[in-house]
């Protein structure tokens, strides 16, 4: 009996290191109770058009009519457009177009932006959301694609530069209550201080050189329904930025550009016309409509 019970002992053993030695591996790994994050969701595209046949010929004959005139070859390389240069085709491409008649000269260029997202816990779509936002806000719009984290971070932020404003605003009102009585004595001061936009009779928010308000109704007056905006109807978010400004001396140069996202991609138009008379303003409606156009023929393209 004796014998017996010690080689049942002796195989018990044996068992319980052959039981060991096959979990080292996995045992070891696996860590109960311990969450695993899975991977974000990747962006629709994985790849980009090519941009220069992007836009049908066609198309380009409406945005560039100078090039109608040009002999069939001198048109072909026209239609034709420039590559930008880049360094991962995978990731950004861009083509750009240039026709010139008698009256004006007219660019078209297009950029093609796929964004990636390299943190596991964050989707190329999130990634291109944030992308767009920061070029929505650059250009001094609205962003209602912004996520409500920032939207709370930026309320914050608000709330204490206008706390920070009300104080400054009463150690500044003693300053100037000052500063008012050292001017008065000084007749200089003013002087050296230099012409502000009511001095010299310019307005700032309606003069194009300054960049401020610039889009009219082809009568010079402002027109509410031409200014940037955001724009709801062209792709998951967009907007459109329009900009009148002067190229050298003289001759006025507008441009307009429209940007859209579509999942992880970011799409940007831009439509430009200079007129070779100083006195001529580039009709802001026309460009406008016409760079929307493309911008949503370029959407129905990704949606192929």
């Amino acid at each position: 009996m004796a014998f017996v019970t010690g080689t049942a002992l002796l195989a018990a053993l044996v068992v319980g290191c052959s039981a060991d030695s096959g979990t080292d591996g996995s045992a070891a790994d696996s860590k109960p109770g311990e969450e695993t994050v899975a991977a974000a969701a990747p962006g629709k595209y994985r790849t980009l058009p090519e941009p220069c046949r992007a836009v049908e010929t066609s198309t380009l004959k409406d945005l560039l009519p100078g090039a109608a005139e040009l002999t069939e070859e001198q048109q072909q390389k026209v239609y034709g457009g420039t590559a930008s240069v880049t360094y991962d085709t995978d990731r950004r491409v861009g083509c750009g177009w240039k026709s010139e008649d008698p009256s004006s000269s007219h660019t078209l260029f297009i950029d093609f932006e796929r964004v990636v997202s390299y943190d596991p816990a964050v989707s190329d779509d999130d990634r291109a959301r944030e992308v767009y936002t920061k070029k929505e806000t650059a250009a001094g719009l609205s962003s209602p694609s912004a996520t409500p984290d920032a939207a709370k971070s930026t309320e914050n932020a608000a709330d204490k530069e206008e706390g920070a404003e009300k104080d400054a605003g009463k150690d500044a009102g003693k300053k100037q209550t000052s500063a008012a009585s050292d001017d008065a004595s000084d007749p200089t001061s003013h002087a050296l201080s230099g012409p502000t936009p009511e001095d010299d009779g310019t307005d700032a928010a309606t003069d194009p050189s300054t960049g401020g308000e610039n889009t009219d109704d082809g009568t010079g007056t402002p027109d509410e329904s031409l200014q940037p905006r955001v724009l709801d109807d062209l792709g998951d978010s967009a907007f459109l930025d329009d900009l009148l400004t002067r190229a050298g001396s003289t001759a006025q140069h507008r441009t307009v550009k429209v940007v859209f996202r579509t999942s992880n991609v970011i799409v940007t138009v831009e439509y430009a016309e200079q007129p070779t008379v100083s006195t001529m303003v580039p009709d802001s409606k026309e460009l406008q409509e016409k760079a929307q156009a493309l911008a949503r023929k370029l959407v129905e393209k990704f949606s192929e």
